[in-house]
């Protein structure tokens, strides 16, 4: 029998109250937390009543939120830019390089979809050739990318944690195959950032972006982007907010000549980056991620996955994520033995009010700290029924 989690925190408390639903899907969306609610209404207070708008919050909130992301992905700071969503920062990158011929970017296999949509109009346009990479064995891994980073590649755009099986990718390896050749490596975190502790020094890329709805537990619609200062010197700035620019803090003097993009990563912010409402929530979450640890999110998440494949009754479902846990995102995918009858697991579970996500045949349960051993046990025996 496996150790059951023992959180000090009951941080149930810190979300609305879920009644008799098992929520397991933070994959998908995370709930904001009732922080970030009251922090969200008290921003809709400024702008109904303008004047009320604290002096200084249009960089003020945006730096303090640069500030907190940073520390939950290992990173300064002035390398994060604030987007707004994280198919934003792989636009930016595919903006910023100046494509010659015959230069390829290669993506996996049922890679998350925006890793095909960045690159589609580029290919389209003959700027360059997407390389699609198939699994050697059942899981995309490290190997695959490196035996076809070839001379002609220039990127390689790939999830940190695969959505559809939870696959964690071994970006290091990666990322030196890439950089031998003088290519980039772009990762998407936005399935474990939050959720798993990183350091973008030890994940080797060049570019992360990442989704603040998930594992940060943001409203939809706010998202990072980190960006290397080495690769940052080899990109080419896209749009250009003015409140990128030297100087845009003083609104009673706003830059007219001389106009210098700042330095670091701000120059890629989204444009009216601090949308007060989304902002607002998200700097409120990242407080909770950060009080609670990503390490402690990471364990016991770890934990109630560890009850999940124990239990998974062998009869009727099979595991659909790497067994070994340190080839695995924050989450575990499983499905029916018989695949046709995946759908029908899924829809048992939501019909009992279990929260989950059905993904390219797979059912994917994303547990966070509000979920216990308790409803596990519950969700496994109504896989087992």
């Amino acid at each position: 029998m496996n150790a059951q989690p023992q959180l000090l925190t009951d941080y149930r408390k810190e979300f609305a109250d879920f009644g008799d639903v098992t929520y397991l899907n933070v994959s998908y969306h995370g709930p904001l937390p009732l922080v970030s609610v009251r922090a969200a209404q008290e921003a809709l207070e400024w702008k109904k009543l303008p004047y009320r708008i604290p002096d200084g919050v249009h960089f003020d909130l945006p730096d303090r939120v640069r500030a907190k992301l940073a520390r939950v992905i290992g990173a300064q700071p002035e390398e994060v830019a604030i987007t707004t969503g994280a198919s934003a920062g792989a636009a930016s990158v595919a903006a910023g390089i100046e494509w010659q011929p015959g230069d390829e970017v290669l993506v996996g296999q049922r890679e998350f979809p925006l890793h095909f949509s960045t690159w589609l109009p580029y290919e389209r346009a003959g700027k360059l050739r997407r390389r699609v990479i198939s699994p050697a064995g059942r899981f995309i891994t490290a190997d695959d990318y490196v035996r076809a980073i070839g001379p002609r590649t220039r990127l390689v755009s790939a999830s940190l944690v695969r959505f559809d099986d939870g696959a964690r990718l071994d970006s290091m390896r990666v990322a030196e195959a890439c950089h031998a050749v003088g290519a980039f490596l772009l990762l998407d975190a936005s399935q474990c950032a939050g959720a798993m502790p990183m350091s973008v020094e030890e994940l080797g890329a060049d570019f992360v972006v990442g989704s603040g709805y998930k594992w940060l537990l943001g409203p939809y619609g706010v998202a990072f982007f980190w960006v290397s200062p080495a690769a940052g010197q080899r990109l080419v700035t896209g749009p250009l907010n003015f409140m990128a620019l030297e100087g845009a803090r003083n609104f009673s003097g706003l830059p007219a000549e001389n106009q210098r993009e700042v330095p670091g990563a701000r120059r890629w912010d989204a444009a009216e980056t601090a949308n007060f409402t989304n902002l607002a929530a998200l700097d409120a979450s990242l407080d909770l991620v950060l009080a609670a640890g990503v390490e402690t999110v990471a364990r016991h998440n770890a934990e109630l996955v560890g009850q999940i494949i124990a239990r998974l009754p062998g009869s009727r479902c099979e595991l659909s994520s790497p067994a070994e846990r340190e080839r695995r995102g924050p989450y575990v995918c499983i499905a029916g033995r018989d695949p046709s009858e995946t759908p029908g697991l899924f829809e048992k579970l939501r019909a009992n009010n279990v929260f989950v996500s059905l993904r390219e045949g797979a059912i994917r349960i994303a547990p966070y700290l509000y979920n216990t051993p308790e409803q596990i046990s519950r969700v496994m025996d109504l896989l087992s029924a």
